[in-house]
């Protein structure tokens, strides 16, 4: 994968991929910045431990998160942090914007960055402004970028919605990006033809909180059976009751090599995460 890139970005690439060249699992932990504390009460250190140690390849927090995370843990998991942030207590929640530099996030060990911009929503065009200029400094310090692009603003009727999710990725690959996480559009097919065209990988969300663990690991499958790169799963791995046993639950998923699967039609009604 980026056999193009310099070796700086090919080495990254490789600590971000730890487990497998072509399958990936993302952990975001940046959550709180948006919607406060919504951790259930696991300590941020022993909650990265707790990943770190059940093959999760990656984790995404904001700078200030890792004045309290053991850097060893970082020897068994990649390290993502996290330049875009707005709260749920804004006017336009969906207006993101920059908190923190590739340069500042290097000086904090990263092995990539990630923004996040909101397709359709009223700042839409600072945020692809600002996805571009921090991709411009990852072609300069040669560090993996991974997009976050939702379909989310006043005229998006349908977020799961396969154009809109297709614009998503292919603004994400236009501007720069090494990987787009995304929405899974619901189903198999539908997802087996948008990554069959994605210029570069797609991870897809992992949905908000589901009591029931056999339907979360379904849509994983479904997911990963639809040709994904993997997935970027929060609440249900952080928020459940035991995050090692579901994070490894998941990692199973993702790394042992579901699909793709044409035949499959099972539909997964799960939203972005």
């Amino acid at each position: 994968m980026f056999s193009n890139s310099s070796f700086g970005r090919r080495l990254r690439t490789q600590r971000l991929f730890r487990h497998d060249e072509q399958r990936l699992l993302v952990v975001p932990l940046d959550h709180s910045v948006t919607n406060g504390p919504i951790t259930g009460g696991n300590k941020l250190n022993i909650l990265v431990g707790q990943l770190a140690t059940n093959n999760v390849d990656a984790v995404v927090v904001h700078k200030g998160s890792l004045r309290h995370i053991d850097p060893e843990w970082f020897t068994r998991t990649s390290l993502v942090v996290h330049l875009s942030a707005s709260t749920m207590h804004a006017v336009d929640p969906d207006g993101k914007y920059l908190v923190s530099s590739v340069e500042e996030a290097l000086r904090q060990g990263a092995d990539a960055v990630s923004v996040h911009v909101n397709l359709g929503s009223l700042e839409e065009h600072r945020q692809i402004a600002d996805m571009a200029a921090v991709a411009d400094a990852c072609d300069r310090w040669n560090v993996p970028l991974l997009a976050m692009v939702y379909p989310r603003g006043p005229k998006v009727a349908d977020p799961q919605n396969t154009e809109m999710v297709a614009h998503a990725v292919s603004l994400a690959a236009d501007l720069g990006a090494d990987l787009v996480k995304t929405e899974y559009v619901g189903s198999v097919p539908d997802m087996l033809e948008l990554t069959s065209n994605a210029p570069i990988p797609v991870i897809v969300v992992g949905g908000p909180r589901s009591r029931d663990d056999g339907r979360v690991l379904r849509y994983v499958e479904d997911v990963m059976a639809g040709g994904a790169a993997g997935v970027a799963m929060g609440r249900n791995i952080f928020q459940a009751p035991n995050p090692g046993e579901m994070a490894a639950a998941v990692a199973e998923r993702v790394h042992r090599g579901f699909g793709p699967a044409p035949e499959d039609t099972r539909h997964a009604d799960t939203a972005a995460d």
